[in-house]
């Protein structure tokens, strides 16, 4: 088992429907493995997260779950199977209270309501506030505190940082690399703030026009602001 990746997509071609948005796309991530995934705007970034979580149309190609093939697994299976998601519209129930955002897809293992709430320290006082009296910071906590209250072995992030204050950011990251260094998951992050995805993982893959054009070590791209920008389109 040591030797089988947490997660590998093989050459799949997926988008919505007829349209093609991955085209040919790799990837593999060892067991406790954390990535970053960047590019310009379109370039197919969150549908590789909708792909893994069969939300599009898989064209061609596979993908496979600690050994298992789940490319005809349904959504909701792949959940149970270990997949967390926080999607970057973070989809939280605003007529539902923070505990019961949290316990609605609850499994058993590490991580109880109580236990992010010491993560979240944020949202102990917000606890029975509905999910659309938080703030966008506060959501973003709840989203990523709900996805991993299914007890997941493989995380995967959409844009969390996404419009939110600088300092709100910092918060995020700080939960973040707690999670990645865990060693306990999987984790794949897709972020547009480079320096944010840069941070978070030593190794990151640059995707263009559902390719990966870039697949190495963060460090190379913290440090080459010229090859930064001729694989993404900007400097930092």
């Amino acid at each position: 088992m040591t030797d089988t990746a947490a997660l590998e997509v093989k050459n799949v071609t997926a988008g919505y429907g007829e349209t093609m948005v991955l085209d040919e796309l790799s990837l593999s991530l060892a067991p406790g493995e954390s990535i970053s995934v960047i590019g310009r705007n379109g370039v197919g970034k969150s549908t590789l997260l909708a792909t893994i979580m069969g939300h599009t149309t898989l064209h061609d190609g596979s993908i496979q779950l600690e050994g298992s093939d789940i490319s005809a697994t349904p959504s909701f299976q792949r959940v149970t199977m270990g997949i967390g998601y926080v999607p970057q519209e973070r989809e939280i129930f605003p007529s539902l209270t923070v505990e019961e955002n949290l316990n609605i897809g609850a499994r058993p293992g590490e991580w109880t309501a109580d236990t992010l709430f010491e993560l979240f320290p944020n949202l102990i006082e917000r606890r029975s506030n509905m999910g659309n009296q938080l703030s966008g910071g506060e959501q973003q906590m709840l989203a990523i505190a709900r996805a991993l209250m299914t007890n997941p072995r493989f995380l995967l992030m959409d844009e969390p940082s996404e419009g939110l204050a600088p300092v709100i950011v910092e918060e995020l990251m700080r939960v973040m690399a707690r999670l990645r260094d865990s060693g306990g998951m999987s984790m794949i992050l897709v972020e547009q703030n480079t320096r944010v995805a840069l941070d978070f993982s030593d190794r990151t893959v640059v995707m263009d026009r559902g390719h990966v054009t870039y697949d190495g070590d963060s460090e190379i791209l913290r440090n080459d602001a010229v090859k930064l920008e001729g694989l993404i389109g900007v400097s930092g």
